[in-house]
């Protein structure tokens, strides 16, 4: 079971980053401006791991690993992939745009509690936060007339154009059907396996959606924080993981809302998160607004902080699950 799930997340993202590339080839050759290309075919496509996996497992009855992916992901942007890299090199806090998308990733955060208040996530939820991030897109598209500094709009624009891309139409035809069949059948894994694990252990299929779901889905963005981190280029980092989360809500939380509402009426949310990890997310979203807000800079001890946070909560779940 630990072999799907490691080997469900590594087909997953290989199939993700296959889908992105192809997409980009096919909308660079139809003449689509990088800056539709990166709002649309790179946004979403980023975002198609989390979404395919919270999909398949609201359609396949584990709604706990679902919004655990949702939630787990949020948690460890905010704690793990900034923390970890300010201890390797400072961040700078100071990029204009961040503070907008930070406020708007702490009212998703709200949002997306206020909707589970009733214990599910049901078609209308789905289709809320599925209008919501078509509108955030096209908020990002008219701010970039007169925001092309903001961070989260020149990351998208820039991996619509740069990058090893596909040329040839064969190797753009071949990376589409990769990403196309890879992504269904590492979710698949990731379903499979991490719902024997929650059996075998005796703990729900949410606490392994929180933690090893959500660290897997998450290695892309902390691979892009180090990255950036070590290039001094930290609006980067900033930018992906302020995007990630208002994707992963918005969309991931849309398509399992629309998944689960029209296979099985919805998704029923566990009490548990309500108990600690809803507020560690909200939380997350108000220390990331805080200190984008402050323009203070994530200093190695902010970022031991952070990290040292991500521990003790992956250490509540152990204690509260295995208790």
């Amino acid at each position: 079971d630990i072999i799907l799930v490691i080997s469900g997340i590594a087909v997953l993202l290989l199939g993700g980053d296959f889908l992105v590339r192809g997409a980009v080839a096919l909308a660079n050759r139809a003449g689509i401006s990088p800056l539709i290309v990166g709002l649309t075919v790179v946004a979403f496509g980023t975002s198609a791991p989390e979404m395919v996996v919270s999909a398949a497992a609201a359609i396949s009855n584990a709604p706990g690993l679902a919004v655990g992916n949702i939630v787990g992901s949020n948690i460890a942007n905010i704690f793990l992939v900034l923390g970890l890299p300010a201890i390797l090199m400072p961040m700078a806090m100071r990029a204009p745009g961040v503070g907008r998308n930070a406020l708007i990733a702490l009212a998703a955060s709200v949002l997306f509690i206020a909707l589970s208040w009733d214990r599910m996530l049901d078609l209308t939820d789905g289709l809320i936060l599925g209008a919501l991030i078509i509108v955030y897109v096209i908020y990002l598209a008219i701010g970039a007339t007169r925001a092309k500094d903001d961070p989260v709009i020149a990351e998208l624009t820039e991996a619509a154009t740069v990058g090893d891309v596909p040329v040839s139409t064969g190797r753009m035809l071949f990376f589409l059907l990769v990403g196309i069949v890879a992504l269904p059948i590492g979710a698949n894994l990731i379903v499979e396996g991490a719902s024997d694990i929650a059996a075998l252990l005796g703990v729900s299929d949410a606490i392994i959606g929180l933690t090893i779901i959500a660290f897997g889905t998450s290695l892309p963005e902390l691979a892009t924080a180090a990255v950036a981190a070590m290039k001094r280029h930290s609006e980067v980092a900033i930018g992906n993981v302020i995007g990630s989360n208002i994707f992963n809500i918005f969309a991931v939380g849309g398509i399992t809302g629309i998944s689960a509402g029209l296979i099985r009426g919805g998704a029923p949310i566990a009490q548990e998160f309500f108990v600690l990890d809803f507020w560690v997310m909200l939380a997350a979203a108000v220390i990331a607004a805080v200190l984008v807000l402050t323009r203070r800079p994530i200093a190695r001890v902010t970022g031991a902080v952070l990290f040292l946070g991500y521990c003790g909560y992956i250490a509540a779940l152990a204690y509260t699950s295995l208790s």
